[in-house]
């Protein structure tokens, strides 16, 4: 996902750390288009629910916000992943939508104009 960004001339991804230690990922999912970008990330099993997934969304949403050129960013989340939606509440996303996948089920559509 990165290289394809990078080739895009995308700067959308970022490495979660604390201290010295690498304890998740996010980014845009593919290059921003039509104004808005689709936003993932994901955190170690070992690090969940100490703060750094609201932390990196902030920080896609800053970066979103000095870029410029976007009005929107976007997520999904599984419905059965609570921790992750209330990820997108804390930062202002507002659910939009639902859509049921036939891999991953019951998904819930998220949006945040910036």
């Amino acid at each position: 996902m990165t290289r394809r960004l990078a080739e895009a001339g995308c700067r959308g991804a970022w490495m979660v750390v604390a201290d010295t230690e690498v304890v998740g990922l996010c980014s845009y999912k593919a290059p921003p288009s039509e104004g808005q970008a689709e936003i993932g990330y994901g955190i170690a099993a070992s690090r969940r629910n100490l703060g750094y997934a609201t932390f990196a969304v902030q920080a896609i949403i800053e970066a979103a916000r000095k870029e410029g050129a976007l009005e929107a960013l976007v997520a999904e989340t599984a419905a059965a992943n609570p921790s992750s939606e209330r990820v997108l509440e804390k930062n202002g996303f507002c659910r939009v939508g639902q859509r049921d996948g036939p891999d991953d089920g019951p998904t819930n559509m998220w949006r945040l104009v910036l």
